[in-house]
């Protein structure tokens, strides 16, 4: 299982490093099966392991194993992986599946993790603020898997019967690189089988949700950035000339920064990972942010920097408009000034 939480507006991975080696061994992410030059990673993510805890499910214990993934877009992932017993039947594992989506246990033990985490890493974070945006989902990971086996009620966690619609559109993101791995990927949940034990695909699917994650907490911002910009230009036309030009040019400054912002923020979030040659893990990553809708995302915070551009243009017009203005009163003072000297000169 899979927490994604937004953290901070950026989080130093050198200092990450240099926190956690004094009394944790840490690694980057790193795809095993692939030739480094076929895929990009701008900065990757720091993990470290958390150890194990005892969760009950199903009136059974499990060791569960917590992982930390710290990104440097200020995403902090905490893994909680379950290893099955050998032996287990598929129906103890479609019970487990329908157990974790309903525990009410599991987030608590999750978002600990986090505490602790953020603790720890405190000194690494830049603008540390948990924004409240969670991105969950879960990946079903088999080396050993039985053809008998039906993935769908795991994808979807349910032990009802579903329709053949349902049934093609869970088993529509079906991939397979040989005869023998399989992938399939919804919505919140996949399902990876690869007798290797590569954890390529997730990891892959995994950066996919970081990606929304930070798309969907910039969208929010911007929302608010602007309803906030409304307002101060609501409030400006209700002020004198001189300290509306004031107040404009304000507005116009904290404009101008939030676009360079986003801008950056977003462009960072695109070069975070590209996938250059591999085709296979190309139509993976793809399908996965398709599924995710981040183009749709990244199409709603362009449309918004479009109106707060358009927003500072206007702002920009009246600023001048108003100077002209400003400036012509002037001219005429001055003129008056003058007539009125010229005729008390006369008159003395």
């Amino acid at each position: 299982m899979y927490r994604l939480y937004d953290t901070a507006e950026e989080i130093k991975l050198h200092r990450v490093e240099e926190i956690l080696s004094q009394e944790h061994q840490t690694s980057r992410m790193r795809l095993s099966r692939i030739r480094p030059k076929s895929i990009q990673f701008k900065n990757p993510p720091v993990s470290v392991e958390l150890g194990e805890i005892p969760v009950t499910l199903r009136n059974r214990i499990y060791d569960a194993q917590f992982t930390a993934r710290i990104y440097d877009l200020g995403v902090i992932v905490i893994i909680m992986r379950i290893p099955l017993p050998s032996g287990i039947s598929y129906e103890d594992v479609r019970d487990l599946a329908v157990e974790l989506n309903k525990s009410e246990t599991i987030e608590p033990l999750l978002y600990k993790q986090l505490r602790n985490t953020l603790k720890i890493l405190s000194n690494a974070l830049i603008k540390e603020s948990f924004s409240g945006f969670v991105e969950d989902f879960t990946i079903f990971y088999f080396r050993e898997w039985d053809e008998s086996w039906d993935p769908v009620p795991l994808l979807l966690a349910e032990t009802e019967t579903v329709s053949k619609e349902v049934r093609r559109e869970t088993l529509r993101n079906s991939f397979s690189y040989g005869l023998e791995d399989l992938t399939i990927i919804t919505w919140d949940s996949a399902l990876v089988y690869d007798p290797t034990g590569s954890t390529d695909i997730p990891d892959l699917l995994e950066f996919a949700n970081s990606q929304l994650l930070e798309l969907r907490y910039y969208d929010s911002l911007l929302t608010g950035e602007m309803e906030k910009m409304y307002d101060a230009i609501e409030e400006a036309e209700k002020l004198t000339s001189f300290r509306r030009l004031n107040h404009y040019r304000r507005i116009m400054n904290q404009l101008m920064e939030l676009i360079v912002d986003i801008t950056e923020i977003t462009e960072r979030i695109d070069n975070s990972l590209k996938v250059t040659e591999d085709v296979f893990y190309a139509r993976v990553y793809g399908t996965a942010l398709s599924i995710l809708r981040t183009k749709a995302w990244e199409e709603s915070i362009n449309r918004k920097i479009n109106i707060i551009t358009q927003s500072y243009t206007m702002l920009s017009n009246r600023n001048i408009n108003q100077r002209s203005e400003l400036l012509e009163l002037a001219i005429v003072f001055l003129i008056l000034l003058e007539v009125f000297l010229g005729v008390f000169g006369i008159i003395k």
